[in-house]
């Protein structure tokens, strides 16, 4: 764990935390209690105290996923949009979208809880959950590394997935990402800016 946020604490999102904690791009309830059911959790969490402050949000792989909504819908994060994937183990998990510094159920993030290694912390949690419950494999769609992107998709880097021992099958520009970065302006060049990354992790038993 990153020293940084080192006083924070880690915990499964499990049913009982349905009604109380946040659920935003989780889906409905009963969707939440299915995913939980056969896997055990629907997100990694953390809490400053007893204040919740953010969450990793994952859910079983399932292949030609299409989201029915483009980048905004959660599903987004495992619809590679037709891009080849390897042949993945059928106990596969698909990490979705990261809530750093999420305090209630909206889309507002606390910024006091930026830039202190909780996504990362986040990620190196739930990639052990992951490997003790028996996942043969993660996948993850890779962002490009730029702070604007990073915060408006609520991604990771595909840098940081291959320090975390991840591998890139493919990578390919989302023109969905693409036209917004040219709408808002950021100071990037929108090709670059636009390229998501298809990044896998085996595991070895």
């Amino acid at each position: 764990m990153n020293m940084q946020d080192s006083n924070f604490q880690y915990r499964l999102f499990s049913a009982r935390d349905i009604d109380r904690l946040p659920t935003r791009c989780q889906g409905d309830p009963d969707e939440i209690r299915d995913r939980i059911s056969r896997i055990g959790a629907s997100a990694m969490m953390v809490f400053d105290g007893q204040k919740h402050i953010g969450q990793l949000q994952f859910r079983p792989y399932v292949p030609n996923t299409v989201s029915p909504a483009g980048l905004y819908d959660p599903l987004y994060w495992m619809d590679f949009q037709g891009y080849a994937t390897p042949d993945l183990p059928r106990n596969t998990l698909a990490l979705f979208c990261y809530h750093v510094g999420q305090t209630d159920n909206t889309q507002d993030r606390d910024p006091h809880y930026f830039g202190k290694g909780i996504g990362l912390s986040l990620l190196d949690k739930t990639l052990e959950w992951a490997e003790s419950a028996g996942f043969e494999a993660v996948i993850a769609k890779g962002c490009p590394g730029y702070r604007p992107i990073i915060e408006f998709m609520g991604g990771m880097p595909s840098d940081v997935y291959r320090k975390k021992g991840f591998k890139i099958a493919a990578v390919y520009v989302d023109q969905e990402l693409r036209s917004i970065v040219e709408r808002m302006n950021w100071e990037c060049a929108p090709e670059k800016a636009s390229e998501i990354s298809v990044c896998i992790r085996y595991f070895s038993f």
